[in-house]
Parts: structure tokens; sequence; C-alpha cells
């Protein structure tokens, strides 16, 4: 008979027993309810005493049966820590610095977007279209005045200080490091407006070189972060940098590959693209002049990818030095504008009937941007309506091109 049934006869005995329940006169009654009372603290404590007999057995019970989780456990861990040492490789880096050096076998077509500067920084960029159909390639080029590549690096690296300055980041958060290949996991949520937040499962990686950093970032999984349908999971993500002194003045440049595929329409990115980054860089010039005068430091964990930075590969390295010798800085040179035909593609005069066509488009267009923006209507009108003019400027000129043609 165990404990549970005995204790469950014992209260049925308390709860029909008329003698325990009795009143009685004189000393016979107090004696009757003295003998009640130590009886139900004695039922008390044997309660108490089969709970603590049932939660030890359950407990044994458990660890007896999770004995051999801990080895499962750890070779999970151990596959994982193996899995995110092959995420980014040396290969990755050598890709990285053939982009960087645009010195591709395919004959690409770049377009300068943007050439932009002020005395503390200047910036540009261009952007190609692949052939293959993927999304569309950025090389720009970023010079910050008064500034070390080492603050600069950390300044880039410090997604904690991100959020502090940069409103599109509405969180971040480390996943992993692998001690050995100095990796690093992180997830990011970014808010853009008109769109729903992306989601970026990212990895990424540190080499240092002589008076020079890299850095190669791209998309990959993680366990603990499932997809959400309240996100879109950016899918293709391929970006790197190189940070280094401009040679001759105080003065160092960050030199940018960026491709991925956000799930959004490429000349919508691109107009957004080249409206919007010049104010970006500016702000962000501000929060890195602020980060130096007051000393920052790092304010995320004390192990990271730039805590566990590795050593350019010597062969790379000679690679590196080679490519950068023969293009110099990077800060505009090469850039090939098509401002005149754009400048002749706004002079000519759309048909009415594209006109027509093109406010009806544009009602539709800033309608939907109203209702999708949540808050940004005049922000996403803007956008709506510069993109929606660009088309018909390139449908006005077109069309001119084919009445002249004919007219021919």
């Amino acid at each position: 008979m165990n404990t549970g049934d005995t204790l469950s006869k014992l209260a049925l005995y308390f709860s029909s027993s008329d003698v325990f329940f009795r009143r009685a006169d004189g000393d016979d009654g107090v004696v009757c309810y003295c003998w009640a009372t130590v009886c139900a603290l004695v039922f008390i404590l044997l309660c108490h005493i089969s709970r603590k007999f049932r939660f030890f057995t359950q407990a044994s019970s458990s660890s007896s049966s999770s004995s051999s989780s801990p080895a499962v456990s750890v070779s999970q861990s151990l596959s994982s820590q193996s899995g995110i040492s092959t995420l980014v490789s040396d290969e990755d880096l050598k890709g990285l610095i053939e982009k960087l050096g645009e010195r591709n076998e395919d004959a690409e077509i770049w377009e300068n977007i943007i050439q932009k500067s002020n005395p503390r920084v200047s910036y540009t960029a261009k952007c190609c279209k692949p052939t293959d159909g993927g999304p569309m390639k950025y090389l720009s080029t970023t010079v910050f005045e008064d500034c070390s590549p080492e603050a600069l690096r950390d300044f880039y690296m410090d997604n904690e200080y991100r959020k502090q300055w940069d409103k599109t980041v509405v969180e971040h958060e480390q996943l992993q490091v692998d001690r050995d290949s100095g990796i690093e996991i992180g997830r990011t949520i970014k808010k853009f407006p008109l769109l729903t937040p992306r989601e970026y499962v990212l990895a990424w990686r540190l080499w240092e070189g002589k008076d020079k950093f890299y850095c190669f970032i791209k998309e990959c999984d993680h366990n603990t972060v499932p997809q959400q349908r309240k996100y879109v999971r950016v899918s293709y993500f391929r970006s790197g940098w190189r940070i280094m002194k401009v040679p001759g003045r105080n003065a160092c440049e960050i030199h940018m590959f960026h491709q991925e595929d956000a799930g959004l329409n490429v000349e919508m990115a691109k107009l957004a693209f080249s409206k919007g980054i010049w104010s970006y860089v500016c702000k962000m010039e501000t929060a890195l002049r602020k980060y130096i005068t007051t000393s920052h430091r790092p304010q995320g964990p004390t192990v990271s990818a730039v805590s566990l930075m590795k050593k350019i590969p010597s062969e790379l390295e000679s690679q590196s030095d080679d490519i950068t010798n023969s293009s110099g800085t990077t800060s505009g040179g090469g850039l090939h504008t098509v401002e005149g035909a754009k400048r002749k593609k706004l002079l000519r005069k759309p048909s009415k009937k594209l006109i027509a066509n093109g406010m009806l488009l544009v009602g539709g267009a800033v309608g939907g941007a109203i209702c999708l923006s949540r808050g940004h209507s005049a922000l996403g009108a803007k956008v709506a309506l510069a993109y929606i003019l660009t088309k018909l400027r390139k449908r006005g000129a077109q069309a001119s091109q084919t009445s002249q043609s004919s007219g021919i």
C-alpha cells in the first residue's frame, strides 16, 4: 500500500467517524478535542511528506530519462558551430577584393547614381544591373575627413549605437559567435515607409591587413529565428567593404559592394536610393563625429567579429595591395554620367494620351501609397509620384522618338 492510499483512507476515516467529531462535556470533551487537533496536524504533515516524496520521485525519473540528452545537445551545438565556421570563408574575401577592384571578366555597364560632397564627407555611388537578372549591384565610396580607419571600423560595426541614430533599425540581436573562425551571426529588423518590415539574418566576418580592414556579410539561416509572417525575410544578401586610410591626408574611406534582394521593384529601389542616400550619409557623418568626440566604446557584446578579427592571408594581402595601388582611392574616379541624355528627355513633351494615362496612374499610386504608409503618407506620395513621373518621361521620350522616325 502506497502513501497516497494510506492518506486517502485516513481522510475518509476522519470525515466519516462519529467518534472523531462528537461533542462532549467536561474533561473528556477537552481530551477529545486535543486528540482531534493532534490527528489533524499529523494528517497535514503526512500530506506534505507525500508531496515531497512525489516531487523527488519525478525529479529522479526525469533526470534518469534525460541522462543521455547532454550528449545529444553537445553534439548538436558542435555541429552547428562547425556549420558556422564555413559560412564566410577566405574565398568570399577573395571575391570581395575582386569586386571592389572592379576586376570582372564580364563586361558590366555601371551607371553613376550620385556624387556629393561637403567639407567633412564625400560620397559617390554607381549601380549595375546584372545580365543574369539578379539583384542590382551597387558600388559606393565614402570618404570621411579627420577620421582614423579604426574609429570608422568600430562605428560601422557597433549595431547597438546604430539603433540610436539609424531610425530604420528597430531591432538587433546577436545570435551566435564562432570563436575559432571569428564569424558572428545576428538578426536585424529594419522598418521602411510603405513597406513591411524587413528581417535580416546575416553572418559576417572581419579581416585585418596592412592599414586596411575588410568585412564580408551574407544571408544565412538560424534555428533560433524561424520566419514570421509579420516580417519579410531577405533571402539574398551579399555585402562587403574595405576601410583604409586615404594616402596623403588625414582621412579614411570605406569602399563598399552591396547586392540584396529585399523584394522591391528594381526601379523603385534605385530611385529611393538616389533620392535619400545623401541625407542618410550626412546623418551618419554626424553620428560618427559624436562617436569619436565622446570616445565611444562598442556597446554590444564584448565577444564579436571585431574582437575575433583574423589576419588577411598573405596571398590575398598581395592581391589587395596590387588592386589598391593600381586603382588608388576610388572617391569618384571612373564614374560615367548620362545626365545629358536625361536632360534631353526632360525637355521632350509627352503626348496628351500619355498625360491622361499618367494622371490616372499617379492618382492610383498616390492613393495606394497613402493607404499603405501608416503615418508616412507625404513621403510615400512623393516616392510614388517621382517613380511614376520618371516612367512617364521615359515613355514620352520613346513616343517622340517613334513619331520622329515615322515622320522620316
